[in-house]
């Protein structure tokens, strides 16, 4: 009797099989990749009480940028710094770094999937927009000129 030795495969078929999976995953990457940053306005039911961020006082007059990170995140370091940055810039404007990985309790509580996460609360801690990703300055300005607005 003689061993089995399973059947040849058709190096067609595994080139199409192979070319297909890369293209699949080509276009999830693309598209992941469009959602990252963008800001996604909320119904404006979500409120935050001051005793839920560790560490606060009181919200800005305008608006608080609430940002959810972790110490190995490399995207939270830059989107720290445009917070910062904008915040800097506005006399009514807050930034508020939250580092998730010593406070995983934070994370379930305001339904944080990814790092860096940005809320945009209002005066009265009303979210107002979230942003998953590492924010682009032009947007994050005009949407907070739309908040400050209001």
């Amino acid at each position: 009797m003689r061993p089995y030795l399973g059947t040849t495969m058709n190096p067609i078929l595994v080139s199409a099989v192979l070319l297909g999976l890369v293209a699949g995953a080509t276009a999830l990457g693309f598209v992941w990749k469009q959602s990252q940053g963008r800001i996604r306005r909320t119904d404006g039911q979500t409120v935050v009480r001051i005793a839920d961020i560790p560490g606060a006082k009181r919200f800005a007059r305008g608006a608080t940028l609430l940002q959810f990170s972790t110490e190995v995140c490399a995207p939270c370091r830059a989107t720290h710094v445009v917070l910062g940055d904008v915040a800097s810039g506005r006399a009514d404007v807050d930034h508020v770094d939250l580092d998730l990985t010593h406070r995983p309790d934070l994370a379930s509580r305001f339904n944080i999937l990814q790092t860096p996460t940005t809320l945009i609360l209002d005066r009265k801690g009303v979210v107002r927009a979230r942003i998953g990703g590492a924010p682009r300055r032009d947007a994050l300005t005009h949407e907070l000129e739309r908040i400050l607005a209001a």
